[in-house]
């Protein structure tokens, strides 16, 4: 099968590594890719955004498979707009990727179907919303933008000044634009999150293993938030009781949910949990494959992924038995000084080979260009150094050793990826 990826970053370079892997691909595309990913399939010069562009050249060179990885095409309707072209896609349909580009929608849509959520109210005033936190009285207290954020738009606020502040921002600077129209200001729940990626066709759920994402800038969960600093898998936080629990509590319910309201959610469905006294509870969903979790997830799945995107296109996702190793995974995301702030690009990276990988680890490209057989950053997010192991220690440890030999200038990287307090 010819196949075309949408998007730029890590999670699609382990999309694409993954993919290459099954005997079922014939021609491997991605738009517009990047540096690294540019060594393990053909990048097309078509931003994920030109949704005409992108169903053009699927139907041109009759590609059999669209993987539609990032959030704002398919909230834009990609999907939709390859299956009229008769051309098949991965990735849910608009009207139920909106549970990840609406927070307004998804909360809502857990208070309806009784899904454990933190306690939260919608506010489309922002007068009101600074009066409602001020009953409330209590802090931190969370403050959300309804849409897409490119993943900014929660801000956690120790005080009345910084909630006056966030919502000021979101609802009166537009910081977000048009995200910002509504806000939802939640309730403040604590407790070790967990993200666990789930294979849907809208009728059955199969949970994959779990992970652990580090978002913050520097060590010790320290500095501004970030698209993730790196990941573990598994959890170390998430038992097989809890997983069951979910599975009963917030998995089926949502899968189920999202049906009844005429919105069956087909593709890949991310559940940002956190384990908090009371139970598990959803603080978000995602659409898609998260980043950097999917490069900690994929290389531990040992079923042909080609044949889980058919079952899961063709609704048959009952039928497969899906295999995963025992093997840890660990992912080190290296960036360019300065992120999640102002940075600069074209810095040239040394120790990588020519195939743009490291001895002893997996490198997922996330942010470079490859001009003349060498690679220069291009993003905030550079790359992800990645190792499966025997146990966690092993795997952190691999990934270690192969940041060590990679080089550019500016390179910053947190040292405590892995460490549970």
């Amino acid at each position: 099968m010819d196949i075309l990826v949408v998007g730029s970053g890590g999670r699609e370079h382990a999309i694409v590594r993954k993919l290459k892997e099954s005997p079922r691909t014939g021609r491997l595309y991605c738009a517009p890719g990047n540096g690294g990913i540019s060594k393990d399939a053909e990048c097309v010069q078509i931003s994920a955004m030109d949704l005409d562009g992108i169903v053009a050249f699927a139907a041109e060179k009759k590609i059999d498979l669209v993987f539609v990885a990032p959030d704002d095409p398919l909230a834009a309707g990609l999907v939709d707009r390859l299956e009229t072209a008769g051309i098949k896609a991965f990735g849910p349909r608009a009207n139920a990727a909106l549970i990840e580009a609406s927070k307004v929608f998804s909360k809502n849509l857990m208070k309806k179907y009784h899904i454990p959520t933190a306690a939260y109210e919608v506010f489309h005033d922002p007068q009101k919303a600074i009066a409602y936190i001020d009953k409330q009285g209590k802090y931190p207290v969370v403050v959300k933008a309804d849409g897409l954020a490119l993943g900014k738009g929660v801000l956690i606020c120790t005080n009345r000044e910084e909630a006056v502040h966030a919502v000021q921002e979101i609802m009166e600077d537009k910081v977000f634009g048009a995200s910002g129209d509504q806000i939802v200001v939640e309730e403040f729940i604590t407790g070790p999150e967990v993200s666990v990626l789930a294979f849907t066709d809208g009728k059955c759920v199969k949970p994959m293993v779990s992970s652990k994402d580090h978002k913050r800038a520097l060590d010790n969960d320290k500095g501004l938030n970030t698209g993730g600093m790196g990941t573990i898998s598994p959890n170390p936080y998430y038992t097989e009781e809890t997983a069951e629990l979910c599975r009963k509590t917030i998995f089926e319910p949502t899968i189920r949910a999202l049906q009844q309201e005429g919105r069956p959610f087909k593709g890949c469905l991310y559940f940002g949990l956190m384990l908090t006294a009371d139970g598990p509870r959803v603080i978000e969903y995602n659409a898609r494959f998260g980043d950097p979790e999917t490069q900690v997830v994929l290389p531990r799945l040992k079923t042909d992924f080609v044949d889980i995107l058919m079952a899961v296109i063709e609704e048959r996702l009952e039928d497969l038995q899906i295999e995963w190793s025992n093997e840890a995974c660990a992912c080190v995301v290296m960036a360019s000084g300065g992120y999640p702030g102002h940075y600069e690009k074209g810095k040239l990276i040394t120790g990588l080979k020519a195939d743009g990988q490291a001895e002893g680890a997996v490198v997922y490209h996330a942010g470079t260009l490859c001009e003349q057989n060498s690679f220069y950053t291009n993003g905030g997010r550079v790359l992800g150094v990645t190792a499966l192991g025997d146990s966690l220690e092993e795997a952190l440890s691999q990934a270690y050793a192969a940041v060590q030999i990679i080089r550019f200038e500016g390179a910053h990287y947190r040292t405590d990826i892995g460490k549970i307090k």
